[in-house]
């Protein structure tokens, strides 16, 4: 049998010793119930598209994104601090030039123009830019308790305009929210506002502020009621209405029951985004509340784990991207979540590792792999 040894000196092995296997065994884990569910789920939605596609449909077209996703999961958790803001910055600068792309020449999908397209290739830019905002983000917070001490909230000198002060952040963050917000996107806009809010409760936010805050929730409310699709949607969480996705969502996890149905589950059949925003729904039919629960528990328990290597992280930079990535994981997970138990209006989001969705799975294999190795540095070379 093979067996590594912590003698050995290579790198793999270094890499091998150092690294959080068990944050790392359970993203994998959340990726195998990721692909169970391809063919599962998959199987049911491919046969009832125009034309049927053969059981394996989705299985196949999820290939690609998991050689590409998990080969960024283990390739950049090798990586060092520094390599990993370099490429934070590469991925800053295609993401915001994909939203560039949505605004100039935009390609309208299911009501939103939240889609790029290069060379043939479609990507959402809100996806692609969530690694780099959670380590640029981290590394700005960073910078300014360097150069301002631990009141960068209201030190004057943190508010002059110059490149290194709230101000060139505040407009970059701005824009590129407004932008998401405008495609529609709201649900996502909300997400990276949420996430930011997390990081800076973290960073020392004052409280005395809070009622700014939610003020600034208020105005982004009444723009998103502003809007015909968002009050629709809003009216519906007073009922729902027969043969609506929530509908088919909230009969799926019914007839799961306790234990699932099994091969005797048909409501997910005709269950849309079977395999994406309601993939919760089909696995708690498919294998029951049980099941369902317990993928809830290991869900909790990686975010437990992100949030402990958060409160013990020596470096300030790794805390505040941790707690940023925690609170990004955590956020979608409930927007997911709760979309399919209809206890919000309806969003589609994807469940971190576990959805399909190609750019989407990509992303978080990246920020993960970043993390990974952020948390190996900073426990090892200290």
């Amino acid at each position: 049998m093979l067996r590594i040894t912590r003698g050995e000196d290579s790198k793999l092995t270094g890499w091998y010793f150092e690294i959080d296997r068990k944050l790392l065994g359970m993203i994998l884990l959340l990726v195998c119930v990721g692909a169970i569910m391809m063919v599962t789920a998959g199987a049911a939605q491919a046969a009832h598209m125009r034309p049927p596609q053969p059981w394996f449909h989705f299985i196949v077209k999820a290939i690609p994104a998991y050689i590409v996703g998990l080969g960024c999961l283990f390739g950049f958790s090798m990586l060092n601090k520094k390599q990993i803001i370099k490429l934070s910055v590469l991925g800053a600068l295609f993401g915001v030039f994909g939203l560039f792309i949505t605004v100039v020449h935009p390609v309208i999908m299911k009501g939103s123009a939240r889609w790029a397209h290069i060379g043939g290739f479609g990507f959402m830019p809100a996806d692609v830019l969530k690694p780099s905002f959670i380590i640029l983000t981290a590394w700005f917070l960073d910078k300014m308790r360097k150069a301002f001490g631990d009141n960068i909230f209201l030190n004057k000198q943190a508010w002059k305009l110059k490149w290194l002060s709230w101000w060139p952040y505040i407009i970059s963050f701005g824009i590129c929210a407004f932008i998401i917000f405008k495609h529609p996107d709201i649900g996502t806009a909300a997400l990276y506002v949420a996430v930011l809010f997390a990081m800076l409760l973290v960073a020392g936010f004052p409280l005395k502020l809070l009622p700014g805050v939610g003020v600034l929730v208020g105005i982004m409310a009444v723009a998103a009621l502003s809007t015909a699709h968002v009050r629709e949607r809003a009216m519906d969480m007073f009922s729902v209405k027969p043969l609506t996705q929530v509908w088919y969502s909230l009969n799926s996890i019914r007839h799961g029951g306790l234990l699932g149905s099994g091969e005797e589950a048909y409501v997910k059949d005709v269950l849309p985004e079977s395999t994406n925003d309601f993939v919760y729904s089909a696995i708690a039919e498919d294998w029951g509340a049980l099941v369902a629960c317990g993928l809830i528990v290991v869900l909790f328990a990686l975010f437990s784990i992100l949030i402990n290597h958060a409160i013990h992280a020596k470096d300030r930079f790794v805390v505040y991207a941790v707690s940023g990535a925690a609170a990004l994981f955590a956020g979608q997970i409930c927007f997911n979540l709760m979309t399919a138990l209809h206890l919000i209006i309806n969003k589609g989001m994807t469940l971190p590792f576990i959805s399909y969705g190609g750019v989407s799975f990509v992303s978080f294999c990246v920020l993960f792999g970043m993390i990974l190795a952020l948390i190996r540095e900073d426990i090892w070379n200290k």
